[in-house]
């Protein structure tokens, strides 16, 4: 048997996940790089249909009645199953059996719901399948700030079978209809602005096929044209979203693609969970990429949908995926570095591609975000002029981007309290639901000693050497503060306050973080202590807590991102890598087959629930749902640190600034026979076998 390497949208199909009235499920999401939406908990049901700037927010339409009955009001359960280019629901309501399959069609402004309802009762009857139909529709002419996308009161005038919605200043159409099997238009018994409903009479044991379409613009001729487009064909558009997500995916693993400006190396392995993870990382960054033409930024990668923040890109998420955008699409990248530049990054925590304008508040990470995002991309592709490019900042500052570089590693000095540590503000500059983990952390702080080592090895490969040996002589210095903080025996740290007091946070963040960037400078017994307070108090069998539960903040919130009931997507990779750089890879190695179980509801939603809080689905962490008081999406663009923990932390890949290649890690513990081909660095491709990287051929 083969053991497979480039995958398909079947290898990402998810189990089957049963959604009853008010369960703790986040509905699947489901895009085109266009257009995104959202299934709903009913069997047809869509929401959140949004083509950046035409929007529908938040409006769910599309409900089932059947009989002249609301569908969710018999209880019945949805079966749901996500895969990259459909969704599939399944219901059984009243000897009716309903199956829908659920698509954007490439490159259209809309979405496609076939239903196939089959008699399954031993008599003849009426089927009476009604939609109650919604519309929200608006066209912005404002930036998208806020994290629901815009929606406006509409008018809705009944088309024959279509229903057309306006806001009164007619910026924007929404078109939504019921269609027959042969994509005409069915024959409305209702005539309302709420209901579209078909009358057929169905035989014992027999089966008939609509389609629901819902497409969204600025102008009624354009949509009315796509929706004619895709009635035509509704087959064809559902066979069309399967080859069209397949062919990304190949192209995302092969060397000099046409869709992509690089690629990530092919990963040969007969370990079943190293495979999972990795690719689902890939696809979780994927799935983000926008190929909208209102973007003013080109082609960009969002950080949350398909809810929240259609239109945004947060530095953060998107250098947690730095390994990630660096190798696949390094020109895209490269573009982002520098728009960041030219805003104001000690302010805000993103930019949104409508305008290319600042969004939000302050986040204290962005510093060290912004210094991963360019090592990376320099040392996987060289591009040393780059560092030359003279950009300007929102403040006016022009300057080179390597002085940008050494200015974002020292800038922590202008943050520096009495102490000597850097102060980094209140919760919502940090982690927004943890009261505790404010002001001087261990995480950012020991950020800080990388970021200037970082900028020293620049400064040594450009030939400052008095500059580099400066930067190296405060990174040690500093070194030496951030341990202050460290909880001796306990494996954790301290924060503190502005008042001098310290307070002991037990939170991941600090583990990830601290292990990462100088795991490797502390001594050994703290190396152990750290990892058995992660695997004691964080660790569980198919994720983590981002706050260990003993902690005494862990009442403070139950947003699970960042708390005791669940974690970030990124927290168990970033922990992972820690882990391996404090010397105990076996606690990484045990710990993959537990976190494989979680890529089993789609990409990476933005929190998983722990196995405490809420019970597994089929052994895989559950996602966490959108509602107050969660507010936690579907899903979340830093998915690629997962690819990150395979290549860098398991296969131990190593990059110089000058193109040199090394590699080690755990794998030879995993899957000695493992094998990475098709790396590409540099401009030059290499296979990694093991602990040895061997130029290979194009």
């Amino acid at each position: 048997m083969s053991i497979p390497t480039i995958p398909t949208v079947e290898d990402f199909t998810s189990d089957v996940i049963v959604d009853r009235y008010d369960d703790m499920i986040n509905p699947p999401g489901l895009t085109n790089h266009l257009a995104t939406a959202q299934a709903d908990h009913d069997v047809v049901a869509v929401r959140s249909l949004n083509v950046p700037p035409v929007s529908q927010g938040d409006c769910v339409t599309g409900q089932l009645y059947l009989g002249g009955r609301l569908a969710r009001s018999y209880g019945e359960a949805v079966e749901v199953q996500w895969r990259p280019d459909q969704v599939l629901r399944r219901t059984r309501i009243d000897d009716w059996q309903v199956h829908t399959t659920t698509v954007c069609p490439p490159g259209e402004a809309g979405i496609i719901v076939r239903i196939d309802v089959t008699n399954d009762g031993a008599q003849d009857r009426e089927l009476r399948l009604g939609l109650w139909i919604d519309s929200t529709v608006t066209r912005s002419g404002e930036p998208w700030l806020a994290g629901p996308p815009p929606q406006a009161a509409n008018s809705v005038t009944v088309d024959g079978a279509r229903r057309v919605g306006r806001p009164d200043d007619g910026s924007a159409v929404s078109v939504q209809g019921l269609v027959d099997g042969s994509g005409r238009d069915v024959t409305d018994a209702n005539g309302t602005a709420r209901m579209i409903e078909a009358r057929v009479d169905v035989p014992a044991g027999q089966r008939r096929t609509f389609a629901y379409l819902h497409v969204i613009g600025g102008g009624e001729a354009e949509v009315t044209a796509a929706y004619e487009r895709i009635a035509a064909d509704v087959p064809g558009a559902v066979a069309a979203a399967r080859t069209t997500w397949d062919a990304n995916l190949a192209a995302m693993f092969t060397p000099g693609n046409t869709e992509f400006g690089g690629n990530l190396p092919v990963l040969v392995t007969g370990n079943d969970a190293l495979r999972r993870l990795y690719w689902w990382g890939a696809m979780g960054v994927l799935w983000f990429r926008r190929d909208n033409p209102a973007s003013v930024l080109g082609r960009t990668y969002d950080t949350l949908m398909p809810r929240y923040w259609q239109t945004t890109t947060f530095i953060w998420d998107y250098s947690l995926s730095s390994y990630v955008h660096a190798l696949l699409d390094p020109d895209v990248m490269r573009r982002q570095i520098a728009h960041w530049v030219g805003l104001d990054i000690d302010h805000h925590y993103g930019t949104e591609w409508l305008t290319g304008g600042p969004v939000g508040r302050w986040y204290s990470v962005n510093h060290y975000a912004m210094t991963r995002l360019v090592n990376d991309y320099l040392r996987l592709h060289g591009d040393d002029g780059f560092l030359d490019e003279k950009l300007t900042s929102s403040s006016g500052q022009t300057r080179s981007l390597a002085d940008h570089v050494r200015y974002w590693a020292t800038a922590w000095q202008g943050l520096r309290s009495a102490s000597g540590l850097a102060d980094y503000g209140k919760i919502d500059n940090l982690l927004e639901c943890v009261s505790t983990y404010v002001h001087e952390v261990a995480s950012l702080n020991a950020a800080n000693v990388w970021n200037m080592r970082a900028a020293a090895e620049i400064s040594e490969f450009r030939g400052q050497r008095a500059a580099a040996d400066e930067l190296r002589t405060q990174a040690d210095e500093l070194l030496n503060l951030v341990n202050e903080l460290y909880v001796p025996g306990k494996g954790y740290f301290h924060t503190r306050q502005p008042d001098g007091s310290l307070v002991e946070c037990r939170h991941c963040y600090d583990f990830a973080t601290v292990g990462t960037t100088v795991g490797a400078d502390l001594p050994a017994r703290q190396r152990d202590e750290m990892v058995r307070f992660f695997v004691e108090e964080l660790r569980t069998p198919a994720w983590m807590r981002a706050l260990s539960p003993w902690d005494e903040d862990a009442g403070y919130s139950v947003r699970a991102d960042h708390q005791w009931n669940g974690a970030y997507p990124a927290w168990p990779p970033e922990a992972a890598r820690a882990a391996i750089t404090l010397g105990h890879p076996e606690v990484v190695l045990e710990w993959l087959p537990g976190l494989a179980g979680t890529a089993n509801q789609g990409p990476p939603g933005q929190a998983h629930f722990v196995e405490e809080a809420i019970e597994p689905i089929n052994g895989g962490a559950r996602k966490t749902p959108p509602q107050l008081p969660y507010i936690i999406d579907w899903s979340c663009s830093s998915a690629g640190s997962w690819c990150e923990l395979v290549l860098a932390g398991i296969f131990g890949l190593e990059v110089d600034l000058d193109g040199g290649v090394r590699a080690g890690g755990c794998i030879a513990d995993l899957d000695p026979n493992a094998r990475l081909e098709g790396l590409v660095v540099q401009g030059r491709r290499y296979d990694v076998i093991g602990g040895d990287v061997v130029p290979s051929e194009w």
